[in-house]
């Protein structure tokens, strides 16, 4: 929806405009459509509007509350406000606009900080109260939507996107160490409060701050204070009970999800979760939709071109775009600096070019996000399913799901996941760092023991658990890469298996209707009979917007980039990669042999960010 960003002083001093509008400048792209400011002594908003929901005037912001006594600056979309307008309005409330913000607002005024759980959407939000001089800071359950912070001894800002933060500094920013390494081992990032900057953090999903201006923050944030406990409202839930509830839940969801002022459409990679909610708009809401794809030549990896072409005919505007390598040289720079941080692969980079071509034709899209965090769609999720079994003495059922397993999927991927996820927590990490073989000893030996990521997120003794744990330390990094390649394009990406209703009550259904008989997504896969068509309702495989990346960095002009950077001063002097070491793999990697193609994209991102943001 749009683009916000503050300044709180804990001095004296008035926040000034300027600021306030170079980081609304920086990130312009969110919010094309309308922007404004608001600043009062040591407080200031800004605003940069990308128009869904009332797309008149009435829908600006910073928006200022009847009495005059509350200013908000909002980042998202609150899907049930239609419902919650009509619930204040008879509590005699009277509203001036159609948009969600005003809802939002009042919803706040009425309700207090307990308004959130009667929300059904993503946000980040600030509120001020001018009476009390506090700001009430807030973002949504699962981390939908991004809210970055930077606090001195002098005053505390924020901001949807990280760049325009940095803009503030009078130093130049200093690399996180330990998130590049959770980064360069475990392929993950967001799970803490913490980014690849040290001056900056994020607000953790399902947290909230009250900050009062004119007064200190004596003490670090830390990520904020929860507001919202998964694992409590999933103990609290009713489970699925059949599929046909499943159906019935999700269809709701789909059908806020679609609310909007302005044209939707659909990433369709071919795979089950985003084919659901292209066959279910069709078939159950009946709505006609656009849908967009990334497609590769036949037979590459990542190409699902059999599975979307199920729809042909289906829909009038199915659009199509092909990543390639010389694409992605092209992009390099730009997208390096759109996403401000480093990714583990170049998958992001296929729903980038996907967001490109839907730009100009709508501007929302709606996506599978979410649904193998909750349905276990992952493969490695075998591995937490017959820890489970034995954890429970189930050894026949053990033995009859590997079977299955190794039948249907023809891998041993899943009990490879299983030995490995039984593993005492020291020697998980210690596993990973031997498979890795390329980080300095130096860095290895400072970072190793701090890491979290082999307990939080490997160290669940369920299925179940796992799935939480997922939703806790691992889905947001998906969310932030979708939060900035949409934006970038000035599109607002919406994730409908996000609904918490559908998240709570999936979480709380029984194992066996997630995992069973060597397949994921039971409850999904049966909900989805004679909707979604039969060669993808019952895929075994799993690709996403996946590329051929192995592929792509054999090409001559990739052969010209990564040897530019392995052979580098600079790569040598940040002593995190061994680049002898590195020259070596990369060898390999060229002559077909082995595949280290997500390897060689972290040294190439991670150096070019240092380019980019700390050089």
């Amino acid at each position: 929806m749009c683009g916000i960003c503050g300044i709180i002083r804990f001095d004296d001093r008035i926040v000034k405009e300027a600021p306030i509008r170079e980081m609304m400048r920086i990130m312009k792209h969110r919010g094309p459509d309308d922007d404004g400011v608001f600043l009062e002594n040591n407080v200031g908003f800004g605003f940069v509007r990308l128009s869904i929901i009332d797309l008149t005037s009435a829908g600006h912001q910073p928006r200022i509350s009847a009495d005059d006594r509350y200013v908000i600056v909002f980042n998202g979309e609150i899907y049930n406000y239609i419902e919650l307008r009509e619930e204040l309005q008879n509590e005699g409330i009277v509203f001036y606009s159609q948009s969600d913000t005003e809802v939002l607002l009042n919803a706040y005024i009425h309700w207090g900080e307990a308004c959130m759980h009667r929300f059904n959407g993503m946000w980040a939000l600030a509120i001020f109260d001018r009476s009390k001089k506090t700001i009430f800071i807030a973002r949504d359950r699962y981390g939908i939507k991004p809210f970055y912070y930077l606090q001195t001894a002098d005053y505390f800002a924020f901001c949807s996107e990280i760049p325009p933060l940095l803009s503030l500094l009078d130093i130049k920013p200093t690399p996180d160490k330990q998130t590049i390494f959770d980064f360069l081992i475990f392929n993950r990032t967001d799970q803490t409060e913490s980014t690849f900057f040290s001056e900056i953090k994020k607000l953790q999903h399902g947290h909230k701050f009250l900050i009062h201006s004119g007064a200190p923050l004596l003490e670090k944030l830390n990520g904020g204070e929860k507001w919202y406990y998964l694992k409590e409202r999933v103990s609290k839930a009713e489970g699925f009970k059949s599929p046909d509830d499943f159906r019935n839940m999700l269809t709701s969801a789909l059908d806020l999800h679609l609310r909007s002022d302005v044209p939707v459409g659909v990433c369709l990679s071919g795979g089950l979760d985003s084919s659901t909610i292209v066959s279910v708009i069709s078939n159950k809401l009946h709505i006609e939709v656009s849908t967009f794809s990334a497609v590769y030549d036949k037979g590459q990896i990542g190409d699902e071109s059999e599975f979307i072409d199920q729809y042909k005919g289906s829909f009038s505007n199915m659009y199509h775009t092909n990543p390639n390598s010389e694409a992605l040289a092209r992009d390099l720079k730009r997208f390096v600096k759109v996403h401000g941080e480093p990714f583990p692969s170049t998958s992001p980079y296929a729903q980038y070019k996907v967001m490109e071509l839907a730009k100009g034709k709508v501007v929302v899209t709606l996506d599978g996000q979410g649904a193998d965090e909750q349905l276990a769609g992952y493969k490695y999720f075998f591995g937490f399913f017959f820890k489970d079994l034995i954890r429970n003495l189930k050894i026949g059922k053990l033995l009859s799901e590997m079977l299955r397993y190794m039948i249907i999927h023809r891998s041993f991927y899943g009990i490879k996941s299983f030995s490995y996820l039984i593993l005492p927590e020291r020697l998980r990490t210690s596993v990973r760092l031997i498979d890795n073989g390329t980080l300095n000893p130096g860095f290895k030996k400072q970072f190793k023991k701090k890491s979290n990521i082999s307990t939080n997120l490997y160290g669940s003794n369920s299925l179940k658990e796992a799935l939480m744990d997922h939703f806790e330390f691992k889905l947001e990094h998906l969310l932030k890469w979708e939060d900035r390649n949409s934006m970038c394009f000035s599109i607002e990406a919406r994730v409908p298996f996000l609904d918490y209703r559908l998240v709570e009550k999936v979480l709380a259904t029984r194992s066996d209707l997630i995992i069973n008989r060597g397949m994921t997504k039971q409850i999904l896969r049966e909900a989805m009979k004679g909707i979604v068509p039969e060669k993808i309702r019952l895929r075994r495989d799993k690709v996403g917007f996946g590329t051929p990346q192995d592929e792509w960095f054999r090409t001559p002009v990739w052969k010209n980039i990564i040897e530019e950077i392995l052979l580098s001063k600079s790569f040598r002097e940040r002593k995190l990669i061994n680049p002898e070491a590195a020259i070596i793999k990369y060898n390999k990697h060229l002559l077909g042999k082995n595949n280290y193609s997500q390897e060689i994209w972290k040294w190439i991102h991670l150096e070019l960010w240092f380019r980019e943001f700390i050089d």
